[in-house]
């Protein structure tokens, strides 16, 4: 009888310890303290501005109709300088050939660019166009190998922008018969994303 008491005891002690742990909160050995997994926060990254010009020069080509345009683009502005208050040029160079090639030449009427400032979030207002326009008629002679070349200036631009989009247009006047005074007219337009540094 006195065995039997002395073994209730013992396990009503267990039992008491055992509701003791379990009153103490979270295991010691429980990483999330008992409050479920964590969550890692995350700061959003922001999208790099692309560069078409990141390498100093790019080369385009452009088809408008029977012409085929090669362009060339470069700055002698370095792009670490290209901010948004300075003024930032833009040269090209273009030759084009046409096809078929019956002997017929291809003049270049007018070129323009357009520059467009831009934030993450939307375009600004544009800079006013720029625009040659051939003082010869019926315009300059592009046909490989005689080519054509020109500078822009992207002016100051607000302070917000982080990159500029370049609009160009190129029309063409191409000759219907190797002798003949009459034309075609073909347009042909690309678009030039150039990062601005703070």
């Amino acid at each position: 009888m006195r065995t039997r008491s002395r073994f209730a005891g013992v396990v009503l002690i267990s039992a008491v310890a055992v509701t003791a742990l379990v009153g103490c909160g979270p295991a010691p050995w429980d990483p999330a303290g008992g409050g479920g997994t964590p969550t890692a926060s995350s700061t959003a990254v922001p999208t790099p501005v692309p560069n078409d010009l990141s390498g100093g020069a790019t080369q385009r080509t452009l088809t408008a109709g029977a012409v085929t345009a090669t362009v060339d683009y470069w700055s002698t502005l370095a792009m670490d300088q290209w901010t948004a208050e300075a003024v930032k040029p833009v040269s090209i160079s273009l030759i084009t050939t046409v096809q078929p090639d019956d002997g017929q030449k291809v003049y270049l009427q007018r070129a323009s660019m357009t520059a467009v400032p831009s934030t993450p979030t939307g375009a600004l207002e544009a800079l006013p166009p720029q625009l040659d326009a051939s003082t010869v008629s019926p315009g300059y002679l592009v046909l490989d190998p005689y080519s054509y070349s020109q500078t822009f200036n992207v002016g100051p631009v607000p302070a917000e922008a982080t990159f500029v989009t370049l609009q160009f247009s190129y029309d063409f006047l191409v000759q219907t018969t190797p002798t003949s005074s009459e034309y075609a007219k073909q347009t042909a337009t690309d678009t030039l994303t150039v990062a601005l540094t703070d």
